[in-house]
């Protein structure tokens, strides 16, 4: 699965919006589809109080939170798995990344147009969910039809066909009814028998309700019909005022922003639940690395294990890896030192086999 989250929906929901706000890197922006065309990419901090705590109690000379990548991906339209509104550009640009959040308008504004010209969460949805099940059976049937004619060159071949097209069937039918093919396929066997078609709506899904200032702190209506779509998948809903959190990323300092929050009744930025979100569903984790001259975040793959993470600071750690000294943030937290982490035998040795949980702070021992 690719490292990053897009952020799609109809056109003039608010994604460039939200996209800006969220990098603070001004994408183009305007009051008619098709606004963008190239996806935008940029690279987030991911909010993480453990290692602002960790910078207290290890004060470092420099603190380097972990990132995540987001891409900002044009509007589709109804007809885009058929090519309509540069759909089929667009769609290309959803199967590069690993999780989709998709942007919803939840609010009445006569002053921005919508492609509908009605504010319509659960048919928005519906439309693009649609257009991107219409994308995936079409990827599902030329496989399917390549497959047949594989089973004609060896019984190894003809053993494989026998396994996978029953499971293009089960998808086929589901994507011609509009269903994602995560909902079809549920089977870890068949996830893996299918991973290479990188079919898009196998992607996990965030929903963004975007919301008016009115209604930052409440549920309205079209935010309960978008959260009722969401609990229906197992998804996750965040609610975001895209306008007020464009404001708050044109203020340049953080006392600034943190005024501005309360002036607002938030106390944090909407973005960063989603920011948090996407890193999670992503599969990402983060563990620290903190000393005076730097308390740093890295981000690994959930399950990794030490000798893989020790390659992320610098591959000479994972080829002469030894040994990794560990505890984890929430023992530095309790005890109030790394001395007093010690004392308490909460300081262990682990070796090539350990796997590194969130949360850890690590110190790796390397020979190269």
């Amino acid at each position: 699965m690719s490292l990053n989250c897009g952020i799609v929906g109809l056109p003039n929901v608010g994604k460039s919006t939200i996209f800006s706000a969220v990098t603070s890197a001004p994408a183009e922006a305007a009051n008619y589809p098709f606004c963008t065309i190239d996806p935008n990419v940029g690279i987030v901090a991911v909010p993480d109080e453990r290692l602002d705590r960790i910078a207290e109690l290890i004060p470092p000379e420099r603190k380097i939170p972990a990132t995540v990548e987001f891409v900002d991906i044009a509007g589709l339209v109804k007809g885009a798995s058929k090519g309509e509104g540069l759909g089929n550009r667009f769609l290309a640009s959803i199967r590069e990344v690993g999780v989709i959040a998709h942007v919803v308008r939840c609010f009445d504004d006569p002053d921005i147009v919508h492609v509908n010209n009605k504010i319509d969460p659960r048919g928005d949805i519906e439309t693009i969910n649609i257009e991107l099940a219409l994308a995936d059976y079409d990827t599902v049937e030329k496989r399917y039809q390549k497959q047949g004619k594989m089973a004609r060159v060896s019984k190894e071949a003809q053993k494989e066909t026998e396994y996978l097209l029953p499971i293009y069937d089960k998808l086929m039918k589901g994507l011609s009814d509009g269903k994602s093919a995560r909902s079809i396929i549920t089977d870890e066997d068949e996830k893996n028998a299918v991973y290479d078609l990188h079919l898009l709506t196998m992607k996990p899904v965030i929903y963004v309700c975007n919301v008016d200032e009115n209604s930052i702190g409440e549920d309205n209506d079209y935010v309960k019909a978008v959260k009722d779509i969401a609990n229906g998948e197992g998804s996750q809903c965040i609610t975001i005022c895209g306008k007020i959190e464009s404001e708050i990323a044109s203020l340049e300092s953080a006392e600034e922003r943190q005024e501005f929050l309360e002036s607002v009744g938030l106390s944090e930025s909407g973005l960063n639940p989603l920011i948090r979100a996407a890193y999670k569903t992503l599969g990402l984790r983060t563990f620290f690395t903190a000393g005076k001259d730097e308390d740093r975040a890295w981000t690994f793959k959930e399950g990794a294990k030490a000798p893989e993470c020790a390659g992320i600071i610098h591959s000479d750690f994972e080829k002469g890896f030894i040994k990794a000294e560990v505890y984890n943030a929430e023992d530095l937290f309790k005890y109030g030192s790394e001395q007093k982490v010690k004392e308490a035998g909460k300081l262990r040795l682990e070796g090539r086999e350990y796997v590194v949980q969130d949360g850890d702070i690590m110190f790796f021992k390397f020979n190269v």
